[in-house]
């Protein structure tokens, strides 16, 4: 099961919903994502939020296409923002992959919020894989292992951060610029841009936390 968190990002940023619109996955709305899912005849299974970003005419629309049963609606003051509560919810579905789509572009402080939240110690630890998605990039955070990657003509480019104070013993194998035993620290640009060398290649490392960024030239 796949489970596609659609925020309240600007629209041009949005990948094709229909595109995902498959047995196998699950729409949550969150906030103005309610009416980008509505507005391409998806209906979500949950719609989770303050819906503070919706006219009252909107949310009449919401509570009719959802039904007020599927909605989880919460005050403007809260500790939580309205995505955080739309990822905790999926990940107790204990869902394969949850894609977070519509948080990418606009306010600056969203999106770095997004990124910090995927830190959240429950979020990280739990089995689920999550991606974040706009239309010319994916990104995801790691936590120590190894992991596969494959070729993907559209999302060509492979960058990778250190979130926490490093990284160590980064590797990489069957990349254009392989690399053994690194430690990757913030500030440093030398592991932006790389690209698979073969149709598919790993990358390591022991201990911190890692983002990944694939991306296109658009």
């Amino acid at each position: 099961m796949r489970i596609a968190v659609v925020a309240s990002g600007p629209e041009t940023e949005l990948v094709d919903l229909q595109t995902y619109h498959t047995e196998d996955t699950i729409f949550v709305g969150v906030d103005r994502g309610t009416m980008y899912l509505l507005e391409r005849g998806i209906t979500p299974k949950v719609a989770i939020g303050d819906f503070d970003s919706v006219t009252e005419a909107e949310w009449q629309k919401i509570e009719s296409g959802v039904g007020s049963d599927h909605i989880h609606r919460f005050p403007a003051e809260k500790d939580e923002t309205d995505l955080e509560l739309a990822i905790l919810w999926a990940i107790k579905q204990q869902p394969e992959t949850i894609i977070i789509l519509g948080a990418t572009g606009g306010r600056l402080d969203h999106f770095f919020g997004t990124i910090s939240l995927l830190m959240n110690k429950e979020i990280i630890s739990s089995a689920t894989k999550i991606e974040i998605m706009d239309k010319q990039n994916v990104v995801s955070l790691y936590g120590p292992g190894t992991y596969t990657v494959f070729e993907d003509p559209g999302k060509k480019y492979f960058s990778f951060f250190a979130i926490t104070s490093q990284v160590t013993h980064f590797t990489l194998k069957g990349f254009k610029y392989p690399l053994s035993d690194h430690t990757v620290k913030p500030g440093s640009t030398l592991y932006v841009s790389n690209e698979l060398g073969q149709e598919s290649g790993t990358f390591s490392f022991s201990s911190g936390i890692l983002m990944m960024i694939r991306s296109s030239d658009g």
